[in-house]
């Protein structure tokens, strides 16, 4: 497992989240929950970091305080390889959070998510004409659509 690993800081739901994303990721676990002991800023058996493996790669939520806020800026990747996969990923993500364009979505904590196809490279790989059909299917979605983008690719 790689030694580079996303910090997500939350107000106080550290646990709460990681363990909504290890029910909705296959392949995940919790890996450790830190609490305070008798020093420090937070009380007695409070949660202040929890860390669990999503996917194969580790995550590390802290309970910060409200002085620092998620943005899309930085964003997690959850690749899939059918739509069907596509459509539970964003349908559970997404529940009680905010969608955006181009596959994007916040999530009831606010971390940002980005819910692609595993085939978005080959997408890319294309003469520029393809690549600029799939940058125009793209940019008229919200839920990535695999066919429909397959599509634009091969120029249907």
């Amino acid at each position: 497992m790689s030694n580079l690993f996303p910090c997500l800081w939350f107000k106080s739901e550290a646990e709460e989240a990681l363990r909504y994303y290890v029910s909705i990721i296959r392949n995940s676990s919790m890996e450790n929950v830190h609490r305070a002991g008798e020093v420090g800023p937070f009380s007695k058996d409070a949660v202040i970091s929890v860390t669990a493996i999503l996917d194969g790669q580790r995550v590390l939520a802290l309970n910060g305080n409200p002085q620092f806020q998620f943005s899309p800026a930085t964003s997690l990747v959850a690749l899939c390889d059918t739509q069907a996969e596509i459509d539970d990923y964003w349908d559970k993500l997404g529940a009680g959070g905010q969608t955006m364009a181009c596959g994007w979505l916040t999530d009831k904590y606010g971390v940002t998510w980005q819910v692609a196809p595993r085939i978005f490279p080959k997408l890319w790989s294309g003469d520029q004409a393809s690549t600029d059909r799939v940058m125009s299917t793209m940019m008229g979605m919200v839920k990535l659509d695999i066919a429909g983008l397959q599509k634009a690719f091969d120029g249907q």
